[in-house]
């Protein structure tokens, strides 16, 4: 998909607010995805994101084409490392790990990601991704060997979701991670939401 369109799609110039559905290809079956994709479109949802932390790669294109076969809304891949990748995705977060200090998800990835999503001509939407405190360790935090930002800390977010904009990436993507005992907390994402304009 045009990156244009793709933008439009996802972050609409009337501030409608959106839902994105995160999907772990990892932990169903294809038809019971399948199955989840298809109501969450009937119940609203404006986009599908793809993704998870130990995904394989074998089926990985087959999913995502059985998943753009059943809906009509953008299917973005939500990357958990640079082989999470598709040419048949209408796009991609091009995510880069600010909350964390592990320069493998900061940089390191994406600079081996980087080549293949040009090749591939995948729109990419450049997103800061903050890990959040949930009370329990996280397949993100393991997988990454990174500390999350403190849930009781909403200005250690809201400080590194401004850093996130004036690097100029487009989107914030808070998250507990897989497995949360608690979820982002409200008060945090009306602070982020407050401080900036992306």
């Amino acid at each position: 998909m045009d990156k244009d369109i793709l933008y439009q799609k996802l972050f609409p110039v009337d501030g409608k607010q959106q839902v994105w559905v995160l999907i772990d290809p990892d932990t169903l079956p294809l038809d019971q995805l399948i199955d989840r994709v298809c109501k969450a479109e009937s119940e609203g949802v404006s986009a599908i994101l793809i993704g998870g932390s130990f995904l394989s790669q074998d089926n990985f294109d087959n999913t995502v084409m059985e998943i753009k076969a059943a809906c009509n809304i953008p299917v973005v891949i939500f990357p958990g490392s640079s082989r999470q990748l598709s040419k048949y995705a209408d796009g991609i977060l091009f995510t880069s790990l600010l909350s964390g200090r592990n320069p493998q998800y900061l940089i390191g990835e994406q600079v081996m990601a980087a080549p293949f999503i040009v090749k591939m001509g995948l729109a990419a939407i450049p997103t800061a991704y903050l890990l959040i405190e949930s009370g329990s360790a996280t397949s993100a935090q393991f997988v990454s060997n990174t500390q999350p930002i403190p849930r009781t800390k909403p200005q250690l977010a809201v400080a590194h979701a401004m850093a996130a904009e004036l690097f100029g990436m487009k989107a914030v993507y808070l998250e507990a991670g897989s497995g949360a005992d608690m979820a982002v907390p409200a008060s945090m994402i009306r602070a982020v939401v407050k401080h900036i304009n992306i």
